[in-house]
């Protein structure tokens, strides 16, 4: 199989809500628009929030968000009226992370790599 995209299907519960906090808090770029839908660039993948949904999400799913500076991040955040659900802590695999949700309750992973683990391939 080849894949040529991928993206991540939110369904809030309201989409204005979940719209505004991915576009307005998280500050992420709109990719597409389209009635009923907004696709927001992810780094590397796309985030699209599209539909409604009678349930909030299923713990068993997160979104892993990457970011070069995770103080700065949450600091930002902060600013913007994001309380972390978990304060960022360095894990036993030796990334750094803090999970933040979103209007539903969506858990989001942001994590930095650190200088020297095996996954940091850029150096900056």
């Amino acid at each position: 199989m080849e894949v040529l995209s991928s993206r991540v299907l939110i369904h809030p519960r309201d989409p204005d809500a979940a719209t505004a906090f991915y576009r307005d808090t998280l500050g992420l770029a709109i990719d597409k628009e389209f009635p009923g839908g907004t696709v927001f660039f992810a780094g590397g993948g796309s985030i699209e929030v599209v539909g409604r949904a009678e349930s909030g999400p299923t713990p068993d799913v997160a979104l892993w968000l990457q970011v070069r500076d995770l103080p700065a991040a949450l600091a930002e955040l902060a600013g913007r009226g994001v309380t972390p659900v978990r304060g960022a802590q360095r894990e036993p695999w030796g990334l750094d992370e803090a999970w933040i949700a979103d209007p539903d309750g969506t858990r989001i992973v942001l994590v930095e790599v650190p200088s020297g683990h095996p996954l940091r391939t850029d150096p900056r």
